[in-house]
């Protein structure tokens, strides 16, 4: 049974050399059947648009934002004293957080953002 395995293998390995050599061969010729005709300078100048890009990097900007009318969170904070209650056991004080909206007025201010990288491509 040894031997009919190594024979199997030998005849897969056989095929498989046979099929990439076959494929191989076969793309050769379809990449020369199919190799485009040869075109004009105007052509080619007017199909390319990679001298038209640049590389944009990174970088902080800012936007000028005027003065308006903004919606924003406001905290309270209270203290509760510490006190006895009605059966004589003692409650300690604590602090009360609460939060309510409140409409507030916000100048006109700079904006700074981030810009990420891009390319810039413009017509000519």
């Amino acid at each position: 049974m040894a031997a009919s395995m190594r024979v199997r293998r030998l005849v897969a390995g056989a095929a498989t050399t046979g099929l990439l050599a076959g494929g191989a061969a076969l793309g050769l010729s379809g990449t020369a059947a199919a190799a485009p005709a040869a075109t004009t300078s105007a052509t080619v100048l007017a199909g390319d648009h990679h001298d038209r890009c640049e590389w944009k990097h990174g970088h902080w900007a800012k936007k000028w934002v005027k003065g308006h009318w903004e919606k924003k969170v406001h905290w309270t904070k209270t203290w509760h004293k510490g006190h006895h209650d009605k059966h004589g056991k003692w409650h300690h004080g604590f602090w009360d957080y609460d939060r309510h909206h409140k409409w507030v007025y916000v100048h006109g201010h700079w904006h700074h953002f981030w810009v990420k990288g891009h390319w810039d491509c413009h017509h000519k």
